[in-house]
């Protein structure tokens, strides 16, 4: 790298001290309780933060971590809005939303401090995949522990950086202290950084409190990066000097810590030193920078101080990228049925109506693209990207490791920044592998970072049973999806909504999850007109009028409802809705069918405890109980691990017979 200039040099000792500064500050507001929650202090480290965040240009992106108020303030992020978030106030950064763990800044590049240990590993390799997509040559750093370098995502994206050579740079700032367990108790090894060489990865060690030393090892980095050399991995040996966070107490040794403390250790002291040596300030000049740090600070406390708390009605406000869902539940109504629709033209399996829904939607915007395990390779386990690289390009047909965790994280970041990914997950039950990516990034982010980031995802999954796959195979896992506030659930059961529905998720700014079925994939029965159609998210279908009960079935579990509803005919008169939807779920297309036949029955193929039948029957019951004729019921999969055997399957799973059994006792009996 080039040597510093002298301006520089001064605005490094400027923000270094700024930091210090600011979490003094935060340090004696939180003792007052002006501050409250978990505070995670940086004091000691400013080098790191600096001397990583001074390598990179001003639309370079940054990830950060739960400690990472001094990384955001060398990104040149407000301190004025940042202790407004501190102190929960609209004017916050993140809008009071997310506090002292979740400050985030589009405008800046500044991707977000996570509460979750490790979690911006993934983010920063998905800026970074976007950054190469879109040609921008922006580098993506990303600041992580020494206690997340022993987390599985860690590998998986080095294993992706490396492989696709992204533009990403590994930061490890090792204070030697996980909350309260040392480094030596929970790592098997005395650096990290050389962990790298694993994946073929360069990488570097710096003395985190020489701020110098980690401006150039990190600037050679985010060089490499930019020149399209892909990844580095660079530790930086550090010490955290003050306790893990505001509520826990500090079991390390006192003598210690004051050797971190000391002038000889201490980073601003270290660099001061440098500059008087060199000539380049003098005491005087080092006083008026102290003096401007704390008029700012003066100011962003009392801005905050001043700054109104989120009016209370506005809570719900961020989640969601366009109207509260209320009021889109009241709007939604049921579809009358095919004979609204254009007519049926041809035959068109399930499996080719959700690839036409892929290659339409990359046809009409270059920003999406799809990736997965196998996607790549003759279309997939199921062939449901057949000829997507063949028409987009293997840039947009992104075939991955097998890295749930990963390659799911990826796309938060890739969204974060302006893509439009759809992530094929082979099975439902593989899903779990990447759940906090899902759960705690995906759905949350866009609300913790007060709506600044859209995170317009689509999550393909097949689930379900009947194919005898057993237990691990064959689940599922709807319901876990819509208790997660921040997606949308979609479970198609024709390839009219298969296609419908895929386009109207890969077109939503919010995270979808579309369920699909394999036992519908290559059904030769299935009818679709030609061309383009859309599927609103939160319709339902009126797929069959009755006037004896209604029976809200969904998935496959329509298809054997129906043929239950058929053998009925001349016993009860069966309506049938399907949801198509069960987040944002069509209420009023139910509770109007309820008012007409008096009864509601729920079918599904997932278990019945704590299920999608359960919530729709509470929903139901409070708000249409007086046009119940009898109790509510739902009839679901059995409490249970699938079997393998076929017949024990089959007896785990609501079947023709037993659905027309279910409805016979409620509607003849009562």
């Amino acid at each position: 790298m080039k040597a510093v200039p002298k301006e520089q040099k001064i605005r490094i000792l400027e923000r270094m001290t700024l930091i210090r500064g600011f979490e003094e500050r935060v340090k004696g507001l939180y003792k007052e309780g002006e501050i409250v929650g978990a505070i995670h202090l940086t004091i000691g480290q400013e080098a790191i933060a600096v001397g990583a965040c001074e390598a990179l240009q001003e639309e370079d992106y940054v990830a950060s971590t739960h400690r990472g108020h001094g990384h955001a303030i060398g990104k040149g992020l407000d301190v004025k809005r940042m202790m407004a978030e501190l102190m929960g106030r609209e004017t916050g950064a993140s809008r009071g939303r997310g506090g002292s763990m979740h400050i985030f800044d589009l405008t800046r590049g500044f991707l977000g401090g996570n509460g979750i240990v490790g979690g911006g590993i993934a983010i920063a390799l998905g800026a970074a995949f976007s950054a190469r997509y879109r040609e921008s040559g922006q580098v993506a750093l990303c600041f992580f522990s020494e206690g997340a370098s022993n987390q599985g995502v860690l590998h998986e994206c080095l294993n992706m950086a490396a492989l696709w050579k992204l533009p990403v740079v590994y930061l490890c700032e090792n204070n030697r202290c996980a909350a309260t367990t040392p480094v030596e108790k929970s790592t098997c090894t005395e650096d990290i950084a050389p962990r790298a060489a694993a994946y073929g990865l360069p990488w570097a060690i710096a003395d985190g409190n020489d701020v110098l030393d980690v401006h150039r090892l990190v600037g050679e980095a985010v060089d490499r990066a930019r020149a399209g050399q892909g990844a580095t991995l660079v530790e930086c040996k550090t010490y955290r000097v003050e306790p893990h966070c505001g509520i826990i107490g500090d079991r390390r040794k006192r003598n210690e810590i004051d050797r971190w403390r000391s002038e000889e250790k201490d980073p601003i002291a270290r660099f001061q030193r440098h500059l008087l040596g060199e000539g380049l300030m003098n005491q005087e000049g080092a006083g008026e920078i102290q003096a401007k740090v704390e008029k700012t600070l003066d100011e962003a406390v009392a801005f905050a101080r001043n700054s109104p708390f989120p009016a209370v009605e506005t809570v719900g406000s961020g989640l969601w990228a366009e109207e509260e869902l209320s009021q889109q539940g009241k709007e939604a109504r049921a579809c009358k049925g095919p004979s609204t629709r254009s007519p049926f033209t041809r035959p068109l399996k399930y499996a080719d109506a959700l690839n036409e829904a892929m290659d339409e939607e990359m046809a009409r915007d270059d920003r999406v693209f799809v990736i997965g395990e196998d996607v790549d390779l003759y279309g997939g386990v199921y062939n449901l990207t057949k000829n997507l690289v063949e028409k987009h390009g293997g840039k947009r047909v992104v075939g991955t490791p097998i890295s749930e965790q990963g390659f799911v994280g990826l796309c938060v970041g890739a969204a974060m920044t302006g893509l439009r990914p759809i992530v094929e997950i082979m099975y439902i039950d593989f899903i779990m592998l990447a759940m906090d990516q899902l759960a705690n990034q995906m759905a949350k982010l866009r609300y913790m970072s007060g709506g600044q980031f859209a995170m317009p995802v689509t999550i393909r999954a097949q689930a379900g049973a009947g194919t005898c796959e057993a237990a691990q195979h064959s689940q599922s896992l709807e319901a876990w999806f819509t208790h997660i506030p921040g997606f949308k659930v979609a479970m198609p059961a024709t390839s009219y909504d298969a296609k419908g529905l895929l386009k109207s998720a890969i077109r939503d700014d919010n995270p979808v999850l579309v369920i699909e079925n394999r036992l519908l994939f290559y059904d030769k029965s299935e009818q679709a007109p030609e061309g383009e159609w859309i599927v609103p998210l939160g319709q339902a279908d009126l797929v069959r009028e009755g006037t004896d009960i209604t029976v809200v079935a969904m998935g496959y579990a329509r298809r054997k409802v129906l043929a239950a509803a058929e053998e009925l005919a001349a016993e009860v008169d069966v309506e049938v809705i399907d949801p198509r939807t069960i987040h944002p779920l069509d209420l009023e297309a139910i509770l109007q069918s309820v008012k007409k036949t008096g009864r509601l029955l729920v079918v599904h193929e997932a278990h019945t405890r704590c299920g999608v039948g359960a919530e729709i029957v509470r929903r139901v019951s409070a708000e249409g109980f007086d046009d119940l004729k009898s109790p509510p019921k739902v009839f679901g999969g059995a409490d249970l691990p699938m079997p393998f055997s076929p017949q024990l399957e089959r007896a785990c799973l609501p079947q023709v017979e037993t659905i027309a059994a279910e409805i016979r006792k409620m509607v003849l009996r009562s």
